[in-house]
């Protein structure tokens, strides 16, 4: 019997004053949709974006240290399209051995202030 009905968000860390450039990344590259803050958090910074069946809350953290392995994995339609608009954005991406996941394409790459992200799609 499993006592968890499904995620409700996932959390990274940003360091202060990072907010232009994440919503920059989050917003216009990947194309998730900015969700206002509740006041009481809201004075903490950081920012909170919404997807379709996904929720990324960004947190300040200081000192702040990048996730390098630790990453949210985010289910793509279509892995190609992503990757050229990362790419083209200036962002590298890093495929990943198929091997490693049977039956799923993927890549990482990092955001604007280093936390890796992993992108996957059934193949």
């Amino acid at each position: 019997m499993t006592l968890i009905d499904g995620l409700h968000h996932i959390q990274i860390a940003a360091p202060r004053g990072s907010e232009p450039v994440l919503r920059q990344f989050y917003a216009n590259v990947l194309g998730l949709t900015e969700v206002a803050k509740p006041s009481l958090l809201a004075a903490r910074g950081g920012a909170w974006f919404k997807g379709p069946g996904l929720e990324l809350h960004i947190g300040i953290e200081e000192p702040f240290a990048p996730a390098r392995k630790a990453h949210p994995g985010f289910l793509v339609s279509d892995l190609d399209a992503l990757a050229e608009r990362l790419t083209a954005a200036g962002f590298e991406i890093t495929p990943a051995d198929p091997a490693e996941l049977p039956g799923y394409r993927r890549f990482h790459s990092h955001d604007p202030v280093g936390n890796r992200l992993e992108f996957i799609s059934p193949s």
